[in-house]
């Protein structure tokens, strides 16, 4: 019996996302009584877990930043099939879906990982360090394409209201694209070294000591294993929907609480990934997991939606409201100092965390 607990213990990173994807086969468009809900919570919980075990056995093959890079992407892509998928399904909420999504990826990843990565390091190593030169380009980036793409459309005049006219929108994903392709280009082949972690005399670590790195099979396995635990991420997270919409009405808090429920439970493998990587010193590591994801959320959903917007009818509504843009440029400010130094304590962390803090406050009580 111990035997076969053991057995089952080394083999739940393969067992969740088979059965995550089986659940979510199983009870996708359909309404779920309680249990089920808690049936599901269950499932994705342990799909998170299994999607951060995976991530890090590839990324100790592929080494960072590519690591990194994986679990950003695939995330984002699976998000953005979400999201055009649900503007597909039509509604008055499909207008304001896209901002709302990346702009509550952009202020979970840019505030709220990158706040608690910085804290766990400080408090654990007494200083978080990381490498300026790469981190400020990822937030320099992310500031940009936001600006952009959620900003901009507030104050053109081609069109009424918070929206691009068809030109600009193209501008805007081409844009977009060019600039993440870009970025990926700098941190993958030009200037790695600049986004891998360094210790205190700013010197590059080596790889982590594992026992042994895993093989291109097992690196290939995982990939494949990934896949299926983010699509059962995204999809039970989906699926658990309105009862967490049913919940916010219940509790009187606006319906845009939904999204940012959804969105934390989308980047909760990105953010477990981030904190482990934190805990042992690689705060480096951590930042290219927020800051990546950020961008990758802005850099593959709007030329996603610019697409789908040719066949898809009704507005869509990029600019953000003046509460927003002032949380965006706050962010983008209190960002770039923490970034200068390459050293963070845990008043940085704290400072992020706070402004994550007031980003919720004010999507519960507008």
């Amino acid at each position: 019996m111990v035997v076969g607990l053991r057995s089952l213990t080394a083999r739940w990173p393969v067992v969740v996302p088979v059965a995550a994807v089986a659940l979510l086969a199983l009870t996708w468009g359909r309404t779920l009584p309680g249990g089920v809900v808690v049936l599901v919570t269950v499932v994705l919980a342990g799909s998170v877990l299994a999607a951060v075990h995976h991530a890090e056995v590839i990324a100790h093959r592929v080494g960072e930043p590519f690591g990194s890079l994986v679990l950003a992407v695939a995330v984002t892509a699976i998000e953005v099939g979400l999201i055009v998928t649900l503007m597909a399904d039509g509604g008055g909420k499909s207008a304001t879906l896209a901002r709302d999504t990346v702009f509550a990826a952009v202020m979970i990843t840019c505030n709220g990982v990158v706040g608690a990565s910085i804290l766990v390091a400080s408090l654990r190593h007494r200083i978080a360090v990381f490498n300026p030169e790469g981190t400020g380009a990822a937030l320099a980036t992310v500031a940009t394409l936001a600006t952009l793409s959620l900003v901009l459309p507030t104050f053109t005049t081609s069109t009424p209201g918070p929206q691009f006219s068809p030109a600009q929108l193209t501008f805007a994903a081409l844009s977009s694209l060019i600039l993440y392709g870009l970025f990926v280009t700098t941190q993958t082949v030009r200037h790695r070294d600049y986004f891998l972690p360094i210790t205190r005399q700013g010197e590059v670590i080596g790889a982590d000591d594992y026992a042994e790195v895993p093989s291109a099979r097992a690196a290939t396995i995982s990939l494949g294993l990934l896949a299926l635990a983010l699509v059962g991420v995204v999809g039970l997270a989906k699926g658990v929907s309105p009862a967490i919409e049913s919940g916010v009405t219940a509790a009187g808090m606006p319906q845009a609480v939904v999204g940012v429920v959804i969105a934390l439970l989308v980047l909760l493998p990105e953010t477990i990934a981030a904190l482990r990587s934190a805990r042992r010193d690689r705060v480096q590591t951590s930042l290219n997991l927020a800051l990546g994801s950020a961008m990758a959320s802005i850099g593959l959903t709007i030329p996603a939606v610019a697409l789908a917007s040719v066949w898809l009818s009704g507005p869509l509504v990029l600019g953000l409201g003046p509460v927003h843009m002032v949380l965006l440029a706050l962010t983008v400010v209190v960002g770039s100092l923490t970034v200068v130094p390459g050293r963070a304590t845990p008043l940085q962390g704290g400072v992020h965390l706070v402004l994550f803090a007031a980003y919720l406050e004010l999507a519960v009580t507008p």
